[in-house]
């Protein structure tokens, strides 16, 4: 994907212009320089090596410098699959140049749920609070079931999958953002005294291959009944937001292999195989488009991704662009590339 998570502040933090393009000491600095226009780089290196080798090659090879990845990419490679430009029998192989390490493979990624939970109450004037039911104190409730009772439970569950980094191997959920009560944009002064009747909780919740859906969310919905049941005027809602199931491709697919091979004959070792901790566009891939021959695999450091002085190796970019052409020879050998 082409497109950037950039928030307000983007050049907070930087000691160089995050939009410059700045090469320094064989790095490029630059706001998606790791994630992801390295891989992008590499990607189209990659093919127009293989097409100065191969001029004739019958086939096709396909970028798609697709947006809207850092939102969920709904309106990029989503909307791309349902029109059919992500499917069999136009595409056989899927690369997704994410900064995963040049030597690594990632086969794929945990699964995530996102919901906003609403704890209901009644307005009342703030110096009279006995008069109305406050929301946010019901949301507290609700805060303290999850530390007591939930994230312990989620810090007990360890995955199989190949997770990096090593903390992400367990279930996880994060609080996203919690608001109750009157708009923020109430400054300079003070805001009007009044009980909340609303406090809305955004969890994104990162469970594991072993689970499964419908349990991911009963473990919240159950908290949240019982709570109903045990507290007076205790009242919510909850609404889904995103949906995507931990996804995992086989390590004997002819993508990885081909990788595998190619990461093999420029480092000179076996590659390592890793899963996301976070979704990325190989979910739309498979579940719309139905392709699971399907990895990520490119140049950059995650952890550089969305940071001040975010950067990608220039080095780093070649070796990984030899590593996809060979990838290609190898897949396509087929299709009349000898």
């Amino acid at each position: 994907a082409i497109d950037l998570a950039i928030p307000d502040n983007a050049g907070d933090g930087w000691s160089l212009d995050p939009f410059a393009g700045i090469v320094r000491d064989g790095k490029v600095y630059g706001r998606g320089a790791c994630d992801m226009k390295g891989g992008l780089a590499s990607s189209i290196i990659a093919a127009e090596a293989f097409l100065e080798v191969f001029p004739d090659f019958p086939g096709a090879i396909e970028i798609s410098g697709t947006v809207d990845e850092e939102s969920g990419g709904f309106g990029g490679v989503a909307h791309l699959a349902k029109l059919g430009y992500f499917s069999k029998p136009k595409v056989d192989h899927v690369i997704i140049p994410e900064p995963l390490n040049k030597d690594r493979i990632c086969l794929g990624h945990r699964g995530v749920w996102w919901a906003e939970i609403e704890t209901k109450g009644e307005i009342a004037h703030g110096s009279m609070p006995f008069l109305g039911d406050n929301a946010v104190r019901h949301m507290g409730a609700v805060l303290w079931a999850f530390e007591d009772e939930l994230f312990p439970a989620l810090d007990r569950k360890v995955t199989r999958m190949p997770v990096v980094p090593e903390g992400a191997k367990r279930s996880t959920m994060n609080i996203n953002s919690i608001h109750g009560g009157q708009t923020e944009d109430f400054r300079p002064g003070l805001p009007s005294p009044n009980v909340p009747d609303s406090c809305r909780l955004t969890i994104d919740r990162r469970f594991l291959l072993e689970e499964d859906l419908g349990t991911v969310k009963s473990e919240v919905t159950d908290i949240l009944d019982r709570l109903k049941r045990e507290r007076k005027k205790f009242d919510y809602e909850i609404r889904d937001l995103m949906e995507v199931l931990p996804l995992m491709t086989e390590r004997d697919a002819p993508v990885v292999k081909a990788v595998a091979q190619g990461i093999m004959e420029i480092f000179d070792r076996e590659p390592d195989y890793v899963i996301s901790p976070g979704t990325y566009d190989q979910k739309h891939i498979a579940r719309i488009g139905h392709i699971y021959d399907c990895i990520a695999y490119g140049p950059g450091i995650l952890d550089l991704a969305h940071r001040p002085d975010e950067w990608v190796g220039i080095s780093d970019m070649v070796e990984s662009a030899k590593v996809m052409a060979i990838g290609l020879n190898i897949l396509l050998s087929g299709a009349g590339a000898r």
